[in-house]
């Protein structure tokens, strides 16, 4: 069994930090580097870059709605056309700052509204996959299992990859509960630990509502501004290592 561990970094600003991005380099295998659209400035991310290439992890780029205030997690009905130049902008500063640092993007994750939104929504979904077919055609993209992003990507020739998310809660029809639901966000790392070596086996998970859903995924998420995140994404490390699992990332870095 084989599959990817993936987690959000470079998401302080300025004076602001946010989560312990050279901690979570060392567990995961694919980092989400914020490319200063909801959060992260050229600093913070040119080090998350750095730190990715000096212990191999693959770097990926995501994109987000232009919302640092919200945190990228408003929903914001932008244009196709801005959205697409939008994604290219932060896909382009991103690669720039992470070849200076020897290594280069090789996937695309839409972050929090944005990602939710291209679920369902094929007008953002369409301009998202437009930037990222217009940037490059070799990056992978990552997503929710069954969703517009993934389902028009894969019309249009990229790669696709399905992803799970360690530490938030399921809906019956394998959408995340809004993080305005109770319980929307896992807190107890043995818990998370032992649901997520369920995925990586590809069996069933708990529902919210208690009954069990399918969620067939190649990469799993640890979000990197959860409280407790370098100790969830240890121990989901070692419980999965204990099992057999092997840990690689989806899209390593080309020629790496």
């Amino acid at each position: 069994m084989r599959i990817d561990l993936n987690s959000d970094l470079a998401e302080g600003f300025g004076r602001w930090e946010l989560g312990d991005d050279a901690a979570l380099l060392a567990v995961v295998t694919s980092a989400n580097v914020a490319c200063g659209f909801h959060a992260g400035d050229p600093s913070v991310i040119r080090r998350a870059c750095a730190e990715a290439a000096a212990r191999e992890v693959a770097v990926g780029a995501q994109v987000g709605y232009r919302d640092l205030a919200g945190f990228g997690r408003r929903f914001i009905d932008v244009p196709p056309r801005e959205l697409t130049d939008e994604v290219l902008y932060q896909l382009a500063a991103l690669d720039g700052l992470a070849r200076v640092e020897g290594t280069e993007v090789t996937y695309v994750k839409p972050h929090g509204a944005l990602y939710n939104a291209i679920v369902r929504d094929e007008r953002q979904a369409a301009a998202v996959v437009d930037a990222v077919t217009a940037y490059d055609r070799n990056l992978a993209v990552l997503g929710l299992p069954g969703s517009k992003w993934l389902e028009m990507a894969e019309s249009a020739g990229l790669r696709t990859v399905r992803e799970a998310f360690a530490d938030r809660a399921y809906t019956p029809q394998a959408t995340l509960v809004s993080r305005r639901e109770p319980g929307a966000v896992l807190h107890d790392p043995d818990a998370i630990a032992q649901r997520c070596l369920r995925l990586a086996n590809g069996e069933p998970i708990e529902a919210v509502d208690g009954s069990e859903v399918a969620v067939h995924a190649q990469s799993i998420c640890v979000h990197g501004d959860s409280p407790g995140a370098v100790v969830i994404a240890e121990t989901l490390r070692d419980r999965l290592l204990a099992q057999g699992v092997e840990l690689a990332p989806f899209a390593p870095t080309r020629g790496g």
